[in-house]
C-alpha cells in the first residue's frame, strides 16, 4: 500500500478516549487506563494462523484492548501469496525477534505489551492486562482532512536525554480471502484489525514530548492507532486509536 510520507517536528506536547467532530476535526484522547497492546503475527499460508485470527476478531476496541494484524510474507513460497502481508511488517517481527532473544520467527505468533504470549487460546479481553499508567505519555489524536497528527506528552519521570519512538499502524477490518493455494486452500478466511500500513516515526527527546503526522488517501475511513515505544520500537508505553465517521 502506498501513501504520501508524513511529516515530522518535535514539539512540547490509548484505547480508552472519548472522540468528538466538530468543524470537520475528529480528535481522541488517551484516558487514565492505557489499553493492553496485542499484535498478532500471521499468515494466510499457515494452516495453524485462522484460529489465531478468529481469536484476534474477538478483541474489540471498547474493551480498552488495541489488537494488532501483522501478516509476514515468509509464507508465499508454499503457492498462496497473503494479499495483507508487506516486507515492513515481517521486517518487524523479526526486529522483535532479536529484541526478545528468539531463535526464529513463527506464526501465529501473539505479542501482548511487547512480550511474547503463549496462553492465548480462549483468553478473554477482561483477562489482558493493559499498560502501566506510571510510564505512560498522555496521547492525542487528531484529523482534519486527510492529515492525522499525534501529539505526544512528555513521558513520566523521564531522563532529560531519554528518547521515546512510535509508529503509525492503518488498519482494517472484515477483509474476506478466498485461499485457493498453499495451507489453506479451499478456505475463506476474515480478518479484523489488519495492519494495512505500517511506519515508524523519528525518535524524539521524552522529556519534552512530540509529534507527528500521517497523510491518508483521500477519503479514508480506516482506523488509525498510533503507539508509542521504546526508542527501539519493540516495547509499548501508551497507544490509541482514532477512528472518524465518513
Amino acid at each position: 500500500m502506498s501513501t504520501a510520507l508524513p511529516r515530522f517536528v518535535v514539539l512540547a506536547g490509548a484505547l480508552s478516549a472519548a472522540v468528538s467532530v466538530a468543524a470537520q476535526t475528529c480528535e481522541a484522547r488517551s484516558g487514565p487506563r492505557p489499553p493492553a497492546v496485542v499484535a498478532l503475527y500471521t499468515s494466510e499460508g499457515c494452516s495453524s494462523c485462522p484460529p489465531a485470527d478468529r481469536w484476534l476478531s474477538t478483541l474489540k476496541p471498547q474493551d480498552n484492548v488495541l489488537a494488532l494484524s501483522f501478516h509476514v510474507n515468509y509464507w508465499n513460497h508454499l503457492g498462496w501469496r497473503d494479499p495483507f502481508a508487506t516486507k515492513e511488517t515481517t521486517a518487524r517481527q523479526y526486529q522483535l525477534k532479536e529484541a526478545l532473544g528468539g531463535k526464529y520467527v513463527y506464526t501465529p505468533q501473539v505479542v501482548l505489551n511487547g512480550r511474547d504470549h503463549r496462553g492465548w487460546h480462549g483468553q478473554r479481553a477482561s483477562s489482558l492486562s493493559g499498560l502501566p499508567a506510571a510510564v505512560a505519555p498522555a496521547l492525542r489524536l487528531s484529523r482534519q482532512g486527510n492529515v492525522v497528527t499525534a501529539q505526544m506528552a512528555a513521558a513520566p519521570g523521564s531522563e532529560p536525554a531519554g528518547e521515546l519512538a512510535g509508529y503509525w499502524a492503518v488498519l482494517q477490518d472484515g477483509l474476506v480471502s478466498k485461499v485457493t493455494r498453499g495451507e489453506n486452500a479451499g478456505e475463506d478466511l476474515r480478518h479484523d484489525h489488519v495492519v494495512s500500513l505500517y511506519q515508524p516515526v523519528p525518535a524524539w527527546k521524552a522529556a519534552q514530548g512530540g509529534s507527528a503526522q500521517l497523510t491518508l488517501p483521500a477519503g479514508s475511513t480506516q482506523r488509525v492507532a498510533f503507539v508509542v515505544t521504546n526508542p527501539g520500537l519493540t516495547q509499548p508505553l501508551q497507544a490509541l486509536v482514532l477512528h472518524c465517521p465518513a
